[in-house]
Parts: structure tokens; C-alpha cells; sequence
């Protein structure tokens, strides 16, 4: 058996094992990590290089949540992402899923995995074909005011904010539901991952940071805290 085979099996048991004993206890237990996609085709995967450190910090202090203070960088065809509860992407341009990118995302996703997709603008035109080949099957939906995902430890009554303006569209957070379970969240015309920089990055004011900030944590317990699959709808 080959070392990419054993390393695969490895990664599976592990996740399985995360998903027996609940996100909620594996915090009690200790610390763990979240991933940032690592994707070709040309795109800006590394954008907003000070965003996931902030968020983690925020959340660890305002969710009580142990998640190691970096993230991981993970390749999208990489068997370890079994081991992330969470992942992020990010950018601005071109992706390109290969066909075994697209078959390990799509194996993660279905196995309990969990992928968040912020449009840096520009992104949008890429992203969604390649969605498609993830899930051929599947159709985004757009996320009401009422999901769960934006009443978590903060409040968000109207739903996505918006953080910076583009094109003058209202924010937009989509899904997509495997078994009618959120797998892939992704926010459009948001822009959240700015929002979570550095504040000299952007310039923007603290309240809007921490909307974005705010907004982030609701993701990251809505996936970590809240792992009951009926939760997760």
C-alpha cells in the first residue's frame, strides 16, 4: 500500500473520529486548525494574508474556541484537508479544480467537511463552473435572513452584511446542501475577508471590522460549535 493510500486512510479515520465525538468536544479537548485552499488556474488563493489569523484570534477570544493561532494551507487535492473541520477560499480570479482536486474536495465535502468561499470580486465567473463540477447535481441557494448561520453568537437580522462596495449589489450568501446538509457557504459582493485584514489594510472603520469579524465567528460556530448535521441546515 503506497504512502499517498495510507496517508489517505489515515486522514478519513481521523475526520470520522472528529465527527463521532462532536465539534463541541473536540474544542473542550484542545487545540486544532483551519485551513486556507491552496487552488490553480492563476488566482490570488493568498489574498487578504492577515484575514483567518484575525478571525481566529476574534473567535477564540469571543467563542471561547482553541483553534491554533495560524491557519494551515492546504492544497485542494491534498488528502491531509480530511483533517480540517473548516476551510476557507478566497481571491480574485481564476480557479481551476483538476479532476483530482475535484475529487478529493467533493469526498471532504460529503464526508463532513466544510467550505467556505469568499469572493475577494472577481472571483464569481470562476468559482461557480467549478462548484458545478464539484457538485454536478447540486444548485446554490441563496441563504435567507433566517438561517441559522447569521443568529449565532451574534445577530445578523437582515442577514449577510455588506462590508465593501463593488458593484452596488446587495450581499448575497449562497449554499450549497448535500443530504440537506450546508456544506459550502459562499458569500458574494461581501467581501468579508477584507473585513477581517489588518486595519491599516483596507482603512476600514471598527464598526464595519467588526461586523465582518462578527459575521465570521458566526460561521466558524455554526460549523465547529453547532456539528449536529440537523443544526447545520
Amino acid at each position: 500500500m503506497d504512502y499517498l493510500l495510507c496517508s489517505m486512510i489515515r486522514n478519513v479515520v481521523l475526520f470520522l473520529i472528529f465527527n463521532l465525538i462532536g465539534a463541541a468536544n473536540l474544542l473542550a479537548q484542545g487545540s486544532f486548525s483551519i485551513g486556507l485552499l491552496k487552488y490553480s488556474g492563476g488566482g490570488d488563493w493568498y489574498a487578504n494574508p492577515t484575514a483567518l489569523p484575525n478571525l481566529i484570534a476574534f473567535s477564540n477570544k469571543n467563542l471561547g474556541a482553541n483553534i491554533s493561532a495560524e491557519p494551515v494551507t492546504i492544497d485542494a487535492g491534498n488528502p491531509e484537508i480530511f483533517s480540517l473541520p473548516f476551510v476557507h477560499m478566497t481571491g480574485h480570479g481564476n480557479v481551476i479544480f483538476s479532476s483530482s482536486d475535484a475529487e478529493n474536495l467533493r469526498s471532504y465535502l460529503i464526508g463532513g467537511g466544510f467550505l467556505h468561499i469568499d469572493d475577494n470580486f472577481g472571483m464569481d465567473p470562476f468559482i461557480r463552473p467549478q462548484l458545478k463540477r464539484l457538485f454536478p447535481e447540486l444548485e446554490l441557494i441563496e441563504l435567507p435572513p433566517s438561517h441559522p448561520i447569521f443568529h449565532q453568537k451574534f445577530d445578523f437580522p437582515g442577514g449577510l452584511p455588506k462590508i465593501h462596495e463593488h458593484d452596488g449589489k446587495p450581499s448575497q450568501a449562497f449554499g450549497l446542501f448535500w443530504e440537506g446538509r450546508l456544506t459550502v457557504l459562499y458569500t458574494f459582493e461581501c467581501d468579508l475577508g477584507d473585513g477581517w485584514e489588518n486595519p491599516s489594510v483596507h482603512k476600514d472603520s471598527e464598526p464595519t471590522r467588526q461586523k465582518a469579524l462578527k459575521m465570521g465567528a458566526n460561521i466558524l460556530q455554526f460549523v465547529l460549535m453547532a456539528n449536529d448535521p440537523v443544526k447545520r441546515q
